[in-house]
């Protein structure tokens, strides 16, 4: 029997321009994309349609122009009667995939990710970080590489990706000697352009202000499974859920072993990227290629779509 498992991207997949086809083409997401506009106080379709890239990659926009999107993505797919029996999201993706779920409102996941990107953009100000991503090697390898650059500076595994690619994430200096010492070794480190240490110690700044914008939020009981970053397991909890949002800002993205479990134990057989970019879906590929996956963000690719699950 076949189960489906909707995913969001993360941050890392906007672009100027994205949402545009989409609220052309389908009345619902303008009408979504007029009201986070409304309830932002300023143009966020503005800077998603025409950016500049500058401004689009701001943290505290980057955050809910991807929200928004995936969101009105979501609105197509429930048009054309496309469901879903779990979520998951890719760092930022999990507020979306929350919001898919039931857990809040539209609105109060718009005014959460506004404040996460505004509170992790003013973190990486105060504690200047970087990230890398290190490329065909294991698991145990990345952390004994992170612990021997623990004399420079604090350096983690931030994004367990997929099978041979692990991101890490820490001070400038730490990465750097980490990157330095991966050439050494012939090991593949590309550093990202980011602007922080996302998902490490150094994200602590962030989580008071995000913790109290979360308990001002109503959460409710999810209507089907989310598989957590922090976890990799599935919960429905409301309650849970916002705890682990809290510790999710300074923990890894646990996405290999949430995607894992999603197919040898929630039995998934599809799975479908709904909004911008198509990064979860190359992710699945080396992580099981059994999964019968799509990437949608246009009205065409969700038509496509009907009828295949």
């Amino acid at each position: 029997m076949a189960k489906t498992i909707f995913v969001f991207p993360g941050q890392g997949a906007q672009y100027v321009g994205m949402g545009k086809s989409l609220s052309e083409s389908f009345a619902p997401a303008k009408i979504l994309l007029e009201k986070a506009d409304d309830v932002l106080g300023f143009s966020l379709s503005k800077i998603m349609f025409e950016g500049p890239e500058e401004v689009l990659k701001s943290t505290d926009n980057t955050q809910p122009a991807l929200f928004v999107s995936s969101m009105m993505v979501l609105e197509a797919l429930r048009f054309e009667g496309i469901d879903f029996d779990m979520v998951a999201g890719h760092s930022l993706g999990e507020y979306s995939a929350i919001c898919a779920a039931g857990g809040f409102s539209f609105e109060d996941g718009l005014r959460l990710v506004r404040v996460r990107g505004s509170l992790m953009a003013s973190a990486g100000e105060k504690n200047p970080g970087s990230m890398a991503a290190i490329i065909g090697v294991d698991d145990d390898k990345v952390h004994a590489l992170c612990e021997e650059v623990a004399s420079v500076g604090v350096v983690v595994p931030a994004n367990y990706n997929c099978p041979g690619q692990i991101v890490v994430s820490g001070s400038v200096d730490g990465v750097k000697k980490l990157v330095e010492n991966c050439a050494s070794l012939g090991v593949r480190a590309v550093p990202l352009a980011v602007s922080g240490a996302f998902h490490s110690p150094l994200m602590q700044f962030a989580q008071a202000g995000l913790a109290e914008a979360i308990a001002k939020t109503k959460f409710k009981d999810l209507d089907k499974p989310l598989l957590a970053n922090v976890t990799a397991q599935p919960v429905t909890s409301g309650k849970d859920i916002a705890d682990l949002l809290v510790r999710q800002l300074v923990s890894p993205v646990r996405w290999n072993q949430l995607m894992t479990y999603a197919v040898k134990e929630a039995h998934i057989t599809h799975g479908v990227e709904v909004g911008v970019g198509r990064v979860l879906g190359g992710l699945m590929r080396k992580i099981d290629r059994s999964v019968k996956f799509a990437s949608v963000e246009s009205l065409e690719s969700i038509q496509a779509l009907k009828g295949t699950l």
